[in-house]
C-alpha cells in the first residue's frame, strides 16, 4: 500500500501535471494539436497566437489548479467546511486580478454566469441551477484528500459544498464525485437541481470500455469523435476516464494522452492526473516534471496537503 500522504500529494501534483501539460493545447482541435506539436512528450509552450494561453511559459498551470488550491485553503480555514459565499467572492476576486494582468485564462461560462448573479445579490442557492460544465470537478481534489469516500453520503455532502455556489445541479455534482468514480457519481446525481443531460456515471463506464483494445491514436480519435472533449461535464469527465483506461492508470502517460486531445485538454488532464496520482502517489510522478511545476508555478502543495490530511 502506497503511503497515504504520498497518494494525497500524488493527487494534488497529478492534477497540476495534467493541467500544465494540457495548457498549450486547450481550445485546439485534435488535428491542430497534431499539426502543431506532433507527439507531445513533455511540457510545451503555447503557440504565439493561442487565444487563451499565449505568453504562458511551458509548465504553467491554469485556473484548474488555482481553484483547487483555493478550495483546499478554504477547507482548512473552515475546519472542513466551505462557505459558498466566500468561495464566490474569492473566485470573483481571482477573475478581476486575471483581467488586470491581461490574461485570458478566465472563469468558465457556467461559473462566471452564476458568480455575476451572486454579485448582483441573487442568493447562491438560487443562482446555481444551470451549472453543467466542468468548473466544479476541476477543483474537487482537496475534498478527496480531506475526507474519506466511505461512508459515501457524508463524503458527497462535502463534495456538494465545494460546488454548490456554481454547479448545484444533478450533472455538476455527479462529475464532482469522480474520485469515487461511478458509485459516487450515481450518488451525486441524486443531489442538486435536475437538468436534462446524459448520466455521467453511465458515460464513465461507456468511455472506459470504448477505448479497450485500440491503439493510442485510434483511441484518442474515438474519444474526440464519440465522447467529446468540451467543457460539458458529460464529455470531459468520461474523456478523463477513457485516457486513464488507455494509460493503465500511469499518471505521466495519462496526462500526456489528455494533452493530445485538444478541446478542454487542461481540465481533462487535471481530472485524469488527479485520479491517477491519487492511486500511484507522488513518488510515481517524474521528479523533473514535479520540479518544473514547483519552479514555474511556485507550487508548494506539501503544507496544504498535510493540513487537508489532518482534517481526515
Amino acid at each position: 500500500m502506497t503511503d497515504r500522504l504520498d497518494r494525497a500529494l500524488g493527487a494534488f501534483y497529478g492534477l497540476a501535471l495534467g493541467d500544465a501539460l494540457g495548457m498549450p493545447t486547450q481550445v485546439m482541435s485534435r488535428q491542430d494539436v497534431v499539426r502543431a506539436y506532433g507527439s507531445i512528450t513533455g511540457f510545451a509552450s503555447p503557440r504565439p497566437d493561442h487565444p487563451v494561453s499565449a505568453g504562458m511559459p511551458a509548465g504553467s498551470v491554469t485556473d484548474d489548479t488555482e481553484q483547487a488550491v483555493l478550495v483546499g485553503r478554504l477547507l482548512v480555514e473552515g475546519d472542513g467546511r466551505i462557505d459558498p459565499l466566500r468561495l464566490a467572492h474569492e473566485l470573483l476576486d481571482r477573475e478581476r486580478e486575471t483581467k488586470a494582468k491581461g490574461s485570458f485564462d478566465l472563469l468558465g461560462l457556467s461559473t462566471k454566469a452564476v458568480l455575476d448573479a451572486v454579485a448582483r445579490g441573487v442568493p447562491a442557492r438560487e443562482a446555481d441551477r444551470n451549472g453543467t460544465t466542468n468548473g466544479a470537478v476541476m477543483r474537487v481534489t482537496p475534498v478527496g484528500i480531506a475526507f474519506a469516500a466511505d461512508p459515501l453520503d457524508p463524503f458527497v455532502d462535502r463534495v456538494v459544498e465545494s460546488c454548490q455556489v456554481t454547479h448545484d445541479t444533478t450533472i455538476g455534482i455527479a462529475d464532482e464525485a469522480v474520485t469515487a468514480a461511478v458509485t459516487a457519481a450515481r450518488a451525486g446525481a441524486r443531489r442538486g437541481h435536475w437538468v436534462a443531460g446524459a448520466d455521467i456515471a453511465a458515460r464513465i463506464e461507456w468511455a472506459w470500455e470504448l477505448v479497450r483494445g485500440l491503439t493510442e491514436c485510434a483511441a484518442l480519435d474515438r474519444v474526440v469523435a464519440l465522447v467529446g472533449t468540451s467543457v460539458a461535464g458529460q464529455e470531459s469527465v468520461p474523456a478523463a476516464f477513457a485516457v486513464l483506461a488507455l494509460a493503465d492508470g500511469d499518471p505521466w502517460r495519462t496526462a500526456l494522452l489528455a494533452a493530445h486531445l485538444g478541446g478542454d485538454s487542461d481540465t481533462i488532464g487535471a481530472i485524469a492526473g488527479a485520479v491517477a496520482g491519487s492511486v500511484a502517489g507522488l513518488s510515481a510522478l517524474p521528479a523533473e516534471a514535479v520540479r518544473t511545476l514547483r519552479a514555474v508555478d511556485s507550487l508548494d502543495l506539501e503544507p496544504l496537503t498535510a493540513r487537508l490530511r489532518a482534517l481526515r
